[in-house]
């Protein structure tokens, strides 16, 4: 398939990436990769495939990086939405990505259950492992998160309610790539 014109322009194509803060207590599970320059972590999640339905691509990313069976959580409520907007090395064009990110909570014995690695295949069909890490949300202030969620999520504990949804945008002026 050759692209259009406006399809080799950075950010003309839309990707979603479904997540979740999964909270256990205090405490808030989020995903370590380490990289030779950097470390940085995500929140649990990944890229609604196409024609997929938002919640199901919740559930399936869940289910795959962390082993967790959405039924055996509370919550799920769309917290936060954020619209990425970064170039990154690479021959491709960097797609616009909408980040929607959800709050989910388990017990103690459910989270004794989940995945503490999680393999990533790369294009070359190669892995990454990353690692999953329970943090006391409020130490989160100064974690190289992406998206930068790290001052939002310090103050959201696993009940706060959510004013505004619409997190600021993470755009080449304010984010460079690591």
């Amino acid at each position: 398939m050759t692209n259009t014109p406006w399809q080799s322009q950075p950010f003309s194509t839309l990707k979603i990436r479904v997540a979740a803060l999964v909270y256990c207590g205090d405490d808030v599970a989020l995903l370590r990769r380490d990289r030779p320059d950097s470390v940085h972590y995500t929140p649990i999640g990944g890229n609604v495939e196409p024609g997929e339905d938002l919640r199901a691509a919740l559930a399936r990313e869940l289910w795959e990086e962390l082993g967790l069976d959405i039924s055996h959580a509370d919550g799920g409520e769309l917290l936060w939405m954020v619209d990425q907007r970064v170039s990154r090395p690479g021959p491709t064009p960097p797609p616009r990505k909408l980040h929607l990110i959800h709050r989910l909570r388990v017990t103690p014995e459910v989270r004794s259950t989940l995945a503490t690695e999680e393999r990533d295949e790369q294009p070359d069909g190669s892995h990454e492992t990353g690692h999953i890490e329970w943090i006391a949300h409020q130490d989160t202030r100064d974690l190289p998160i992406f998206p930068p969620l790290g001052p939002h999520l310090a103050r959201l504990g696993p009940r706060t309610p959510v004013t505004d949804a619409a997190l600021p945008a993470v755009t080449d002026d304010n984010y460079r790539w690591v």
